[in-house]
């Protein structure tokens, strides 16, 4: 089969699409075969090298996909082979057969794509995960997402107003990102600059911000403690710049402004509490289904334009969510 091999740590010339043995499924375990697959900036972070993402070399990447049932492991019940199907694998998902856990592995309702399905076991469902499991999002909250022009952050800026509204400001990394992420849905988006913080405290009227989602490791936090509220929470789920991660602040910074900080990691939940994340993936694709979510992607025809497209999304030019086409 085809799939996209990262040979070593570095840039695009280190991604390749090779033919290599396609692996069988083993207990409880799904193959399937793979018709779309989504682009995460956690592929970015293993081809760079960062520490924890890569056991080792060479390495299949892709952690999102949709297509159909090829063949089932052991023990796998409530699936058969030609179902259409959403997953998220442990890597490997940039191929032509990926293998996923079937706790992991989720129909697809009538009415979906497998296209804009392959955004949702890390994009869709992980915004959901991080407003109502992490972050504890009430209806009227003011939220702040870092990288908003990102699929994450698109996909805050759908779930927002169905979770019950609130005010939905954004940071992007380059100024002329700000107009997409307020076509996105965002009230407001500012570049992380030194204008940012005066321009989120403009923004609340001096209130603060109730939820910050915040994907650049700890480079940001002490702006986050700065911009919170009283009683605000600060929801850490990533380390997109690859940087060293600072300590955290002393207690005393927290109990002063009745602040949480709370740390998110798809990866650490799919392997601990799978059936979490399964249930999110069913909820966002009830909502794509019945037409109350809708979720722009861009489509790339096929695995070898893959890497140029790390690249944009490593150097910030990418806007928006990345789906690779695969297979038939």
């Amino acid at each position: 089969m085809r799939a996209l091999v990262m040979t070593a740590p570095g840039g695009a010339e280190n991604s390749q699409v090779k033919d290599v043995e396609a692996a069988q499924p083993g207990p409880g375990q799904v193959a399937i075969d793979v018709a779309y697959a989504g682009l995460n900036f956690v592929d970015v972070m293993s081809r760079r090298g960062d520490a924890g993402y890569v056991a080792a070399w060479p390495y299949l990447p892709g952690k999102e996909i949709a297509g159909t049932v090829r063949t089932l492991g052991e023990g796998v019940t409530g699936l058969a082979v030609g179902d259409p199907v959403v997953a998220a694998p442990a890597g490997g998902g940039l191929a032509e057969v990926a293998i996923a856990e079937a706790a992991l592995t989720v129909p697809v309702p009538a009415g979906v794509g497998l296209r804009e399905a392959a955004a949702v076991p890390l994009g869709l469902a992980t915004a959901l995960l991080l407003l109502t499991d992490a972050g504890r999002f009430t209806a009227g909250d003011t939220v702040l997402v870092h990288s908003a022009g990102g699929g994450i952050g698109n996909a805050i800026a759908q779930l927002v107003p169905l979770l019950g509204g609130g005010r939905l400001l954004g940071t992007v990394g380059r100024p002329e990102k700000a107009a997409a992420a307020v076509a996105a849905g965002y009230d407001a988006a500012f570049a992380r600059d030194e204008g940012l913080r005066k321009a989120v405290e403009e923004a609340t009227d001096g209130r603060g911000v109730d939820l910050i989602l915040d994907p650049l490791g700890t480079e940001a936090l002490p702006l986050d403690l700065d911009l919170a509220a009283p009683g605000g929470r600060i929801v850490l789920f990533g380390n997109a710049g690859g940087g060293a991660v600072d300590a955290l602040p002393p207690v005393s910074r927290l109990m002063a402004g009745n602040l949480t900080i709370t740390g998110f990691s798809h990866r650490g939940l799919a392997a601990t509490a799978p059936a979490k994340v399964a249930h999110a993936i069913r909820r966002v694709l009830a909502l794509l289904a019945d037409g109350r979510l809708t979720l722009p992607v861009t489509e790339l025809p096929s695995l070898t334009d893959v890497p140029a497209a790390h690249d944009a999304m490593a150097a910030g030019r990418a806007t928006g969510k990345y789906v690779a086409r695969v297979g038939a």
